[in-house]
């Protein structure tokens, strides 16, 4: 088991971009960038004894950052921050004092606003074989957020095949605070559409979204809907093939209670990725939007060629008291752990 740090020479805001490498004994391999905390790399071996890298992104860092990117820009593979998902007209309001966030198409916040937790440098807090922790501190008033925030993520793989990540944060101001990370995932050996991958969640009930897929608060069966994936299915066999899954799905659980999130496996390489989470939800995101250029090996990302499991709290929960509290005070630590596991179906 070892971890490695691999300086890129780019620098970004003053600061270095680094890789951060994680090997375990079974060989399996992450590479991490101190960029949005991005897991560029995820290599595992398939039922065919051959390495296979399960998460997309680019063999360049700058290509990270390229305005083509940036242009049409699905956050492959980075940390979410300060908060996940949409803000209802980036509005919110906690003891009286209103904040308006910057609002992206149709009006509302998306993933913490215009420069996000995902387009920062991190700072390199330590690495233990094989882990690395990331710190970012978000100063009070970043993208009009209240209060200073500051943020560590721990990314250790263990020799189970686990990549586990562990999130802390805390605040010197009440402020909101939703965090996750937004890996793109394909367990196939060739790609392409990720419609035949079977697919599992433990949840009854997905949260109602308006046109602009913003949370409204009402819980919704899944029970004779399209979104039941309560027994195992192809993620293709009921959906629209023109929308897919954009959809947040309300885990089957106590709060708080560490448990299955979802199952997902592909037949030719015969691989399993099950995701455990704290966070009460999961959103199902299965690329709709996704179109990027020359990515690993020069390939061309396309809608429905990965999906993306975003352990969290309920979206927009600041605006909905029913929903678990996504406020954040002074003394308080925020913490959530999520486990992606590798194997082999």
């Amino acid at each position: 088991m070892k971890t490695k740090l691999i300086k890129t020479g780019k620098i970004i805001d003053g600061k270095e971009v680094l890789g951060v490498e994680l090997t375990n004994a079974q060989g399996t391999y992450v590479k991490i960038y101190n960029y949005g905390a991005i897991i560029n790399k995820f290599i595992v071996s398939n039922k065919l004894g051959k390495k296979q890298d399960i998460v997309l992104g680019f063999d360049d860092i700058d290509q990270y950052t390229s305005e083509d990117y940036l242009n049409n820009y699905p956050y492959l593979g980075a940390v979410i921050g300060r908060y996940a998902n949409r803000i209802k007209n980036g509005r919110f309001t906690i003891d009286g004092e209103s904040y308006q966030l910057s609002q992206a198409k149709g009006g509302d916040c998306l993933h913490g606003g215009d420069k996000g937790f995902d387009r920062k440098v991190w700072d390199v807090l330590s690495t233990i074989d094989p882990s690395v922790t990331l710190q970012y501190v978000s100063a009070a008033g970043e993208e009009n957020f209240p209060g200073k925030l500051t943020v560590q993520l721990t990314f250790k793989l263990t020799d189970e095949d686990e990549l586990i990540l562990d999130f802390k944060a805390t605040t010197d101001a009440a402020t909101a605070v939703n965090l996750t990370h937004h890996s793109y995932f394909n367990l196939s050996p060739d790609g392409g559409s990720v419609k035949d991958h079977l697919h599992r969640m433990p949840a009854s009930y997905y949260l109602e979204q308006d046109d602009n897929y913003v949370v409204t608060g009402k819980l919704l069966p899944v029970e004779g809907t399209i979104h039941d994936f309560l027994g195992d299915k192809t993620i293709g066999r009921d959906w629209d093939p023109e929308e897919g899954y954009d959809q947040t799905y309300v885990l089957d659980k106590q709060d708080g209670e560490f448990t299955l999130a979802s199952e997902t496996s592909e037949e030719n390489s015969g691989l399993k990725l099950s995701v455990y989470t704290t966070e009460p939800v999961a959103h199902f995101y299965t690329a709709k939007y996704l179109d990027v250029k020359a990515g690993k090996g020069g390939k061309d990302y396309h809608p429905f060629e990965a999906f993306c499991i975003e352990t969290q709290h309920h979206p927009n929960a600041i605006n909905i008291p029913e929903f678990p509290g996504t406020v954040l005070r002074p003394g308080e630590t925020y913490k959530q752990t999520t486990i992606y596991k590798i194997e082999h179906s």
